[in-house]
């Protein structure tokens, strides 16, 4: 991981925007993004050479839920342990920061599933099933 440093802030909605499109995850609103990243409450970047190549962040209440959110790394720098590092970072501030109690979400991709569950995350489902509502 030469070259690469994990930063404890939110990324500013450029480089969220950037990160999003370049590692193909949904596009946002840019005043949704703004509104969004301001009620961050734990918040992580990778930079490398001053630009920023990867990302994680924590939402909820701060005291009875928890979701990761925008965990992502530019296509170019992938495989060289920044996702590891950007969780690590994120599961870390949960150690320390959430009740015993506390739910902890994350929504993945299902190639994305055996990362995650390195972390004590599983596969709710048939026991519970995550829905959404999308506005628009």
């Amino acid at each position: 991981m030469s070259g690469y440093r994990l930063i404890e802030k939110v990324p500013s909605v450029e480089d969220y925007s950037g990160i999003r499109a370049s590692a193909g995850l949904d596009e946002r609103d840019q005043l949704a993004a703004e509104i969004g990243l301001s009620g961050t409450l734990f918040g992580v970047c990778v930079e490398r050479e001053g630009e920023v190549v990867g990302m994680g962040r924590i939402v909820g209440d701060g005291g009875l839920f928890f979701e990761l959110v925008d965990i992502a790394v530019v296509p170019e720098h992938q495989r060289r342990g920044l996702g590891t590092m950007i969780m690590d970072s994120l599961t870390s501030w949960l150690r320390q920061n959430a009740q015993r109690d506390a739910y902890v979400k994350l929504i993945s991709e299902k190639a994305a599933t055996g990362f995650y569950e390195r972390y004590g995350f599983r596969v709710r489902t048939p026991e519970s099933s995550g829905i959404s509502l999308m506005t628009r």
